[in-house]
């Protein structure tokens, strides 16, 4: 590392938020910079690399004022790094970690670098165990365990926001642990952080976020950051203080936009569609950060929550994502255009872990054949519309029709709930089982008799459905 006390004067070139510094010796990847302008103002960077006695520095406040010549740089020796507290619960910071709530400087129990430890392979526990959000779609079928990394994948104009605040203040787990939010918002606007903001501290839920805000006017190199000190503040929480988290962070696509216009300013070589090639390493080095330790007792879950441009799932951002985490959820256009709230598609979306958190001991044991047996009967709803969209539905069999009922229930009853509803996974169980009692008996063929025998619902006793 840098000479602590050692200060150059022999910025090269300047340019964008990039500031080129030669002559350097001794300076290390990723170490933080002191900028000390000739007006007396103070800025902060952070090298991005090192090439001889060369290094490149981003500047976290922009570039605006460093004069090539008056303009003294002091590098730091160390990297990153963010006080955490168990204070840090029902604050809000920004995306440097600094409070932006009115609220007294976090006193620190410690500080700790932001690009984290990588977890031992040897030591990293299965994830398992249930986590309920309250919503149906995920509890019923897509359901997310502790420990996991599920994203959510919605496009421009969708209600992931409102998803996302929903989530953030039914999460829970059922073992009574101690469990907490860190939520990281990434290039959003005002308005988009007011309602965040309001809408935790309204419903009492901000007790138990951390949460980090970065607006759409703040630095590129803010956005990085922000991220990697949310899951920083978590791996404190989780790691040394035994807290179950589940870390939310919206929108990965800024995240990424900031990701190229670094790498534009740096003139590296492009990847698909302008973004850099190392965008797969570092969302991995974001997204492993998820996951339970041997012998620990906290644990990290991930919902990263990305909109896909044009609603393309090949899109760079939804396609690498989709390879480092373990399923995915779906926000859907045609669902939202039918005025269902939250528009989740269960056809498309998956939870690879779902198994491990489910059945007796952590949910109900009916639970796999339900979701297996809903996944089956609403894929071949939308056969039968298809056929229906050729032929008519006039000349459908009575089955087809059965079906088609059973369609529309299940968009208007299990999946459609209120902003403000929080169903526990007894009544989302009991809702599929309604769902799934609009058919006949032998079209269960996922689940067994004895669950037939106990949660079939004959038609007297079906309630009417919403419209």
């Amino acid at each position: 590392m840098s000479d602590v006390q050692k200060e150059y004067n022999s910025i090269k070139e300047v340019s964008g938020p990039i500031m080129v510094v030669e002559g350097v010796e001794g300076v290390g990847y990723s170490e933080v910079v002191e900028i000390r302008m000739p007006d007396g103002g103070r800025k902060r960077g952070q090298v991005l690399e090192v090439d001889g006695d060369i290094a490149i520095v981003q500047v976290f406040e922009g570039t605006s004022g460093i004069a090539t010549s008056d303009t003294k740089i002091r590098f730091t020796g160390s990297t990153l790094h963010i006080p955490v507290s168990t204070d840090m619960l029902g604050r809000v910071f920004n995306g440097m970690g600094e409070p932006i709530d009115g609220g007294p400087e976090i006193i620190p129990e410690k500080e700790m670098d932001i690009n984290g430890l990588p977890i031992n392979p040897t030591a990293r526990q299965y994830p398992r165990d249930f986590i309920q959000t309250g919503l149906s779609a995920i509890d019923g079928m897509n359901t997310l365990v502790r420990g996991q990394k599920l994203p959510i994948f919605s496009g421009s104009g969708m209600p992931h926001n409102e998803i996302a605040a929903q989530i953030t203040r039914q999460t829970k787990v059922l073992t009574g642990e101690e469990f907490g939010i860190v939520f990281a918002a990434m290039g959003i606007t005002y308005e988009e952080a007011n309602f965040f903001t309001e809408n935790f501290k309204r419903t009492g839920a901000l007790e138990k976020v951390v949460m980090f805000s970065n607006l759409a006017d703040d630095p590129a190199i803010e956005r990085i950051i922000t991220p990697r000190a949310a899951l920083t503040a978590a791996e404190y929480l989780a790691f040394e203080k035994g807290m179950h988290l589940l870390v939310i962070l919206t929108d990965m696509t800024n995240y990424c936009e900031a990701l190229r216009e670094i790498s534009a300013a740096r003139e590296e070589v492009p990847g698909r569609r302008g973004y850099p090639g190392y965008m797969y390493t570092d969302l991995a080095s974001i997204y492993e950060r998820a996951g339970r330790i041997e012998g620990v007792e906290g644990s990290i879950t991930q919902m990263p929550i990305l909109t896909m441009p044009d609603d393309d799932m090949n899109h760079p951002i939804p396609d690498l994502s989709g390879y480092i985490t373990e399923g995915q959820i779906i926000v859907s256009r045609d669902l939202q255009r039918k005025g269902i709230y939250p528009p989740i598609d269960v056809s498309p979306s998956l939870s690879r872990l779902m198994k491990d958190g489910i059945g007796e001991g952590h949910t109900r044991s009916d639970h796999a054949q339900v979701a297996a047996q809903l996944f089956a009967a609403y894929a071949k709803v939308k056969r039968i519309r298809s056929l229906a969209a050729i032929v008519g539905e006039e000349e459908l069999s009575e089955l087809d029709k059965t079906y088609m009922r059973f369609g529309s229930a299940f968009e208007e009853d299990f999946l459609r709930q209120g902003y403000e509803e929080n169903r526990s996974i007894e009544q989302t169980l009991d809702i599929g089982w309604k769902m799934l009692s609009l058919l006949p008996k032998e079209e269960l063929y996922r689940i067994c008799k004895e669950d037939i025998q106990k949660y079939y619902v004959s038609a007297k006793e079906q309630p009417a459905c919403r419209r």
